[in-house]
């Protein structure tokens, strides 16, 4: 679909409009070009840019809008080249909307090395980002994967993570059971939090880490069979 010569002139001054000092006129620009969305791949790099700098949450997740309104043949692959970027926030936010998008033909973009980031922000955008975008017959190997990072952060990032492997289904617990026997006591606690936390998704994740710490204080006799 072809823009008009006035929605074109809209869009190029909400793009300006996305370098304002004021968050609530960077937000009305990004739902602007979200509400009209055109072909220009013009469009779509500078709200990509923009993604890299904007300070404000609310802004972020409204760019991550706009974005989505636009043909993934065009979205996916400069996300795919932030995903690659020097700067954790352009990778995270990448990350963020490719699992909004959900087009799996970015998941060429999670490696082990993703999954690992030193960036704990970014990391867990990748970890959801996987969860989403995993091919089918993928999922132990992806769990695989997370498991080397359990015991990693403080507790939203514990939390991600435990949500990632749970996302995963059947594929979770075996990795699971296996990091439960782990030398490092933090990895075994976040096992275990992670198991209850499968079988019983309402105990809540402070519930089920302070059963972990009880099963790893025992050493595994409390663990249920």
């Amino acid at each position: 679909m072809t823009m008009s010569k006035e929605e074109e002139g809209g869009t190029v001054r909400a793009l300006r409009a996305l370098g304002s000092d004021d968050p609530s006129v960077r937000l009305r620009a990004a739902l602007a070009i979200g509400t009209a969305p055109g072909e220009d791949p013009g469009t779509v790099g500078g709200l990509v840019e923009r993604c890299a700098v904007e300070p404000d949450f609310s802004v972020r997740e409204m760019l991550t809008w706009a974005l989505t309104r636009h043909p993934p043949p065009t979205t996916v692959p400069k996300l795919l080249h932030e995903v690659r970027s020097g700067c954790a926030q352009a990778r995270s936010q990448a990350l963020h909307t490719l699992s909004k998008i959900g087009d799996r033909r970015a998941w060429q973009v999670i490696t082990s090395a993703l999954l690992a980031d030193p960036d704990d922000e970014v990391a867990r955008s990748a970890w959801r980002a996987a969860v989403v975008l995993v091919p089918e017959g993928e999922e132990h190997g992806l769990a695989v994967g997370l498991a080397t990072q359990l015991g990693r952060g403080g507790r939203e990032t514990r939390l991600s993570l435990s949500r990632a492997l749970i996302a995963l289904g059947e594929a979770a617990p075996p990795v699971l059971a296996a990091a439960a026997t782990d030398p490092d006591p933090d990895v075994r606690a976040h096992a275990v939090a992670t198991e209850h936390l499968w079988r019983d998704p309402e105990a809540g994740f402070e519930s089920a880490v302070e059963e972990a710490k009880r099963v790893v204080a025992l050493g595994g006799a409390g663990r249920e069979g």
